[in-house]
Formats: structure tokens, sequence, C-alpha cells
């Protein structure tokens, strides 16, 4: 088997790409197979030892990205996550010169591919993409945007989903209460504010819901704007007077907690204000999970919701909203019928099975690597 190189944003650090990196990490590495982590931190990062990580890229280090790719190359097969806003340079461009340094196959994994990107944005990623030995997206939504809008060929691209914790073992929490749920880092652009003028629509029903908010802050939207969003959604809160009905858990909950937390909610409401979403985590771990899920028209979720285990609805419109979130609460058979839609799904949403995938490609990328040429005596 081949051993990984991971080059990620990385626990302790709270954002997305951490927590995938992370779980797709453990689980290649289960085995007893040698992977180490290049973890990439920015200023106000908590820069402590981490066990697994065997090198530190600092944001604040010029040129970094040299021992980074030297550390990578220790490995067979470096696994790479790429946003624009993780890496050193003008839109994280020092990734570049350092997918250019490995010695060594590389898997980037796209995390976002967005539809209108500036000149600079769009030579970056083409060139990303030319360099790389394999690029994974986790849609066909992104797959098609990426072949669509910008210059890369065909055969490098591979789709493997995001992955999904196992939560089939987490016991159903029933409440009292049907209870709505939105969870992860917290900033605008999440849509909260419209979750709660649907609730404000909700009033009539008996019992009436609780809606819950679980997540901390996003540290960038912290560090910029404080917790400006998080006060107004308490304000609008008590305007439309359902503050009653809220918990606000401003807390990031490890994977035990998240998932009892997942599972004892009736309906995942991702009311999110991005057009350009074409991969979420949540969305993933909630149709894995078996909750029905009502969200804005976001890519991912029209690819995976539509005529599947979910409803979707129109960006920033509380009324069909709360006419979603109704429906499920109250018409006959059609959370039953949701779930059902589920099961042809769940299985290839695992951990396990997304981590086989990346293996298979991982071996490929090896098989496909020309021998090295030692060097034949005179």
């Amino acid at each position: 088997m081949p051993s990984y190189g991971f080059l990620s944003t990385h626990p302790p650090t709270r954002c997305g790409l951490a927590t995938f990196n992370s779980a797709l990490a453990a689980q290649l590495t289960a085995d007893g197979t040698r992977g180490g982590i290049v973890r990439v931190t920015d200023h106000g990062d908590d820069q402590r030892p981490v066990p697994g990580v065997v090198h530190t890229w600092s944001a604040l280090t010029p040129t970094g990205w040299r021992d980074a790719a030297a550390a990578l190359n220790t490995f067979d097969v470096a696994i790479v996550q790429h946003e624009y806003g993780i890496y050193p340079g003008n839109d994280g461009e020092d990734v570049l010169p350092l997918l250019r340094r490995l010695t060594v196959p590389s898997i980037v994994v796209l995390h976002t591919v967005l539809r209108q990107p500036t000149a600079r944005q769009k030579s970056l990623l083409e060139r990303i993409v030319a360099t790389a030995g394999a690029v994974v997206t986790m849609t066909e939504t992104a797959r098609d945007r990426l072949l669509v809008g910008y210059a890369v060929p065909a055969g490098k691209v591979t789709v493997i989903p995001h992955g999904a914790a196992e939560l089939a073992d987490v016991p159903v929490e029933r409440r009292s209460r049907p209870h709505l749920l939105t969870w992860g880092l917290l900033g605008p652009g999440k849509g909260v504010e419209w979750s709660l003028r649907a609730l404000a629509r909700l009033q009539d029903l008996e019992p009436t819901p609780t809606y819950t908010v679980a997540g901390r802050t996003h540290p960038k939207v912290v560090e910029h704007q404080g917790e400006a969003y998080r006060a107004g959604l308490h304000q609008l809160g008590a305007q439309l007077g359902i503050a009653h009905a809220v918990d606000y858990q401003d807390v990031y909950h490890d994977q035990e907690a998240l998932g009892r937390l997942i599972r004892s909610a009736d309906v995942v409401v991702l009311p999110y204000d991005s057009r350009e979403q074409v991969t979420s985590g949540v969305l993933i771990e909630a149709v894995a999970a078996g909750v029905p899920v009502v969200a804005t028209a976001f890519p991912h979720a029209v690819e995976l919701l539509t005529g599947g285990p979910g409803l979707v609805v129109p960006h920033q419109n509380p009324a069909a909203l709360a006419a979603a979130i109704r429906r499920v609460l109250t018409e006959p058979g059609l959370t039953a019928r949701l779930a059902g839609r589920v099961r042809p799904l769940a299985a290839h949403l695992r951990w396990p099975a997304v981590a086989a995938r990346y293996e298979t490609l991982a071996d490929q990328l090896s098989e496909a690597r020309p021998p090295a040429v030692s060097a034949v005596p005179a």
C-alpha cells in the first residue's frame, strides 16, 4: 500500500477543509498504512504540535512551500486539499510551486470550483490541474463546471463524494417538539436569518418547532466583524417573537456530540445564500444520517436532493422555506419516502467507501508512474 502525505489545514484549526482532511487521513491510515500531515496555518492559529503532523507550513514563512514539498516527498502519494483562501500568495498561488516541486504523484481535491472566477483564479486553477497527477471534485456539478469553464483535460478529473461519518449506531433522541437543526461555522451567507423568519411562520403548528443553531462563528468572520452576525440573529429572533424557541450552541461539537445532535433532528435546514457552493460536508452528513433536509438551491443541494432525500427551495425566501419544513413535519408518509431515497446513497457516502476510492486512484497513479532510473556503471 502506498504511504500518504496530506497537505491541508488541520485540527485544531476549525474549518471544513480541516475536518475533511482529518477524516480522510484517519480512514486511509486506519489499517497501519504510513501517513503524515503537512499542516497549513495562518496567523492566529494554534501552532502547538499535533499528533500526525510531520511539518507545519505557516503563511508567515516566506517560500514555506519548499519545506512543505520536501516533507510531502517523503511519502508515496501527496493528497492536497485546495481552496483559494488557505495558501499564501494572491488567491493561494503558492500551492502551485509546491505542486511543481513534488517528485511523487499528487491528487488535488477541489473544494470550490467557481462559476465566475477572476482571470487570476481561472489561470491558477488551470495550472494546478495541469501540474497535478489527478484532480478530485466531490460532485458531478463541480466536474461539469470545471470542464466547461476551464481549459483542463477531462481524463484527469475524478468525482469522489465528500465522506460522512457512520451514525447508524447513534441512538435517536426524539424530543417532545419538532426539532429543526442547522450546524457549522457561523457567518454572513449562512442564511440563518431566513430560517428564523421561516420559524416565525410555523408558530401555528402544535406543538411548535424548536430550532438549534450549532457552531461557533467562523474565525475569519470574528477577526473582521466580531460577533455582529450572531448578535443580529439574536435581535431578529426577539423581534419575531421566537427567541424562546431557538437554541444557539456557540461550541464546536466533536463527532460524538454532533452525531447525537444530528440524530435528534426532524429536519436539517440549510438556508445558505451561496449560489456557488458545489460541495457541502454538512449536507452529506445530514443525508447519510437519514435526516430529511430542506435546503436552498445551491448547486450541491440541487444535485443531491432533487428527486432525492430532501426538498430544495429558492434562496432568501422564508415563505418557501417554511412551506417545505411544514410539509416534512406534517405531510403523511413524506418523511418515510425521503428516508427511503437515502438508502441507495448512504453506503457510498460513508468514509470507508470514499477512502477506498482514493486508494484506488492513488494505486493507479503509482502504477502509472515511470520507474526510477538508477545510474548504470560504465
